[in-house]
C-alpha cells in the first residue's frame, strides 16, 4: 500500500530546517550572493544545529538517516538560497564514496572528525577538460610502493577551497578510461596541494567554488575509497543516490518563487483589478504549482527506492532532469510576472533565476540524464504489451468468429492483417511478399 504521510520525525526535521532557512539563511543570501562570498558563518551554525552530516551511519556515530530526509532539509534550506544550500549539502556528497565503500578502517577515522570537529569534505570527479564524461578523466595516480602519487586538477569543485578532505577520483591510466579508476580521500592541507581562486559564476555565488591541483601528493593505501577498475562504478553509485537531493534543490527554489508570484499577483493592480484576478496569469500558477508537485513526488520516489536499497539510477535521472528543467521554468514564470520589476536585483526573482540555471548542469546535465534513461528503455524495460509484429489489428474481422483452421496473418512492413489457412502471396497494401507476413494470436 502507497503510503506519502510523512512520520513526525520527518516532518521536524522539515519544520527544523525551514525555520533556519528562514532565520539563519534568508537574512544574508543577497547579501552575500552580491559580494560573490561563501558566509562561513552560516556553514558552521548549520553543522551546530545538526543540519549537516545527519546521513552518516549509527555505527560510526551517526543518525543514520535516509535519503528522504536528506531531500526534505534540502528543499527547505534551497527555498532560502541555492547556493548556500549546495554548500551545506556537499558534505553528503563528498561523504557519500565513503559511506559506500569498503574502508572500514578510514570510515571509522574520518567520520568522528566529521561528527566532532565539523570537517568538510568534498567530491572531486571534475576536470578542466572532463565533465560529463567521467571515464576520460586524466588525473592521474601513480602506484607507489604502497601509496599512490596523485598529479593533475579536479574541476568545478564545490567547497574545495574550504573544505579538509576531498573525495578524488583519478586514473592509473588515461587511455584505460572506466578501467583504471580509483579514488582516495585526501587531505587538502598536505604539500602538493593548491587551491585555486574561487569561480566566478552567473550564480550561486553563496557557494564556493574552485579548481584542486595535485603535485605529487603522497595517498597512503589505508586511505583508498576505490581500487583501480572499482572507482568508475562507485561514482556512478554516488550520483544515483545524490542526484535526488539535487531535484530536491529546484523544488524549494520553484516553490519560493511561485510564492513570490503569488504575493505579486495579489498585491499588483493593473486596469482597475488585482493581477490575480487574470486568468492567463491564473494558467501560470496553476501550472508551475502542478510542476512543483511533480518535482516533489519524483524526488521522494527515487529517494524512498534508495532508502529500501533498491538501485534508484533511473528514477534518480528522471527525478534530476525533470525538476531541475520544471524549477528553472517556474522561476522563469515568476520572473516574467513580476514584469520588469523581476528582472532588477531589488527584487528577489533575478537571484532565484541565475541559482536555478545551474541545476541543469551540475552532477550530470539533463542531456546525460536523457542518455541514461534512454539506454535503460532500449537495453533493460521490460514492455507489457506485444510488439508490433505480435499486436493484430483487428479492423475487418472479430477474432471471435474466426473459423476452425483460419489464422490471422500481419504484414510486418504496413501492419495489414489478412485472414485465412495461410499468409497471402504478396501483400495487398504494401506489396512485400509472404515473407513480410507473421502469424498472430487472435
Amino acid at each position: 500500500m502507497l503510503n506519502f504521510e510523512l512520520s513526525d520525525d520527518q516532518k521536524q526535521w522539515r519544520d527544523k530546517a525551514r525555520d533556519f532557512a528562514r532565520t539563519a539563511i534568508l537574512p544574508v543570501a543577497w547579501h552575500y550572493d552580491h559580494k560573490d562570498e561563501t558566509p562561513m558563518q552560516i556553514l558552521d551554525a548549520a553543522y551546530q544545529a545538526g543540519l549537516v552530516n545527519t546521513d552518516i551511519p549509527k555505527a560510526y556515530g551517526g543518525l543514520g538517516l535516509g535519503l528522504l530526509e536528506s531531500v526534505l532539509l534540502t528543499e527547505e534550506l534551497a527555498a532560502a538560497c541555492a547556493g548556500l544550500a549546495t554548500s551545506i549539502f556537499d558534505n553528503s556528497l563528498g561523504m557519500e564514496p565513503l559511506i559506500l565503500c569498503d574502508n572500514e578502517g578510514l570510515k571509522q577515522r574520518i567520520f568522528p572528525e566529521m561528527l566532532d570537529q565539523g570537517k568538510r569534505i568534498c567530491f572531486a570527479t571534475s576536470e578542466p577538460t572532463m565533465g560529463s564524461d567521467v571515464a576520460g578523466m586524466r588525473c592521474l595516480a601513480t602506484p607507489d610502493g604502497e601509496d599512490y602519487l596523485l598529479n593533475g586538477t579536479k574541476y568545478w569543485i564545490t567547497n574545495g577551497g574550504i573544505a579538509d578532505y576531498a573525495s578524488v577520483f583519478a586514473t592509473i591510466d588515461p587511455k584505460s578510461r572506466h578501467e583504471g579508476i580509483c579514488a582516495f580521500v585526501v587531505p587538502l592541507d598536505q604539500p602538493g596541494v593548491t587551491r585555486g581562486r574561487p569561480i566566478p559564476k552567473l550564480g550561486q555565488r553563496c557557494s564556493n567554488t574552485v579548481g584542486l591541483h595535485f603535485k605529487d601528493v603522497r595517498v597512503p593505501k589505508e586511505n583508498l575509497l576505490a581500487e583501480p577498475g572499482k572507482g568508475f562504478v562507485l561514482a556512478m553509485k554516488t550520483f544515483a543516490r545524490t542526484r535526488p537531493t539535487i531535484g530536491a534543490f529546484g523544488v524549494g527554489a520553484a516553490r519560493t518563487a511561485m510564492e513570490l508570484a503569488l504575493d505579486y499577483l495579489n498585491k499588483r493592480r493593473t486596469f482597475g483589478m488585482p493581477l490575480s484576478g487574470y486568468q492567463a496569469l491564473q494558467f501560470k500558477i496553476a501550472e508551475m504549482y502542478q510542476k512543483i508537485e511533480t518535482s516533489r513526488l519524483l524526488c521522494w520516489k527515487a529517494a524512498w527506492e534508495a532508502d529500501r536499497g533498491q538501485d534508484p539510477t533511473i528514477d534518480a535521472s528522471i527525478s534530476k532532469f525533470y525538476a531541475t528543467e520544471a524549477a528553472l521554468e517556474v522561476v522563469d514564470e515568476a520572473l516574467q510576472i513580476c514584469g520588469g520589476y523581476g528582472y532588477t536585483q531589488m527584487f528577489p526573482v533575478e537571484k532565484l533565476w541565475r541559482d536555478t540555471r545551474l541545476l541543469r548542469i551540475y552532477e550530470g546535465t539533463s542531456e546525460i540524464q536523457r542518455i541514461i534513461v534512454a539506454g535503460h528503455l532500449l537495453n533493460n524495460y521490460t514492455p507489457v504489451m506485444p510488439s508490433l509484429e505480435d499486436l493484430p489489428v483487428h479492423l475487418e474481422r472479430d477474432p471471435a468468429d474466426l473459423a476452425p483452421g483460419e489464422q490471422a496473418w500481419r504484414c510486418r512492413i504496413c501492419g495489414h492483417v489478412h485472414y485465412g489457412s495461410e499468409a497471402p502471396d504478396e501483400c495487398p497494401y504494401c506489396f512485400f511478399p509472404q515473407s513480410a507476413f507473421k502469424a498472430v494470436t487472435a
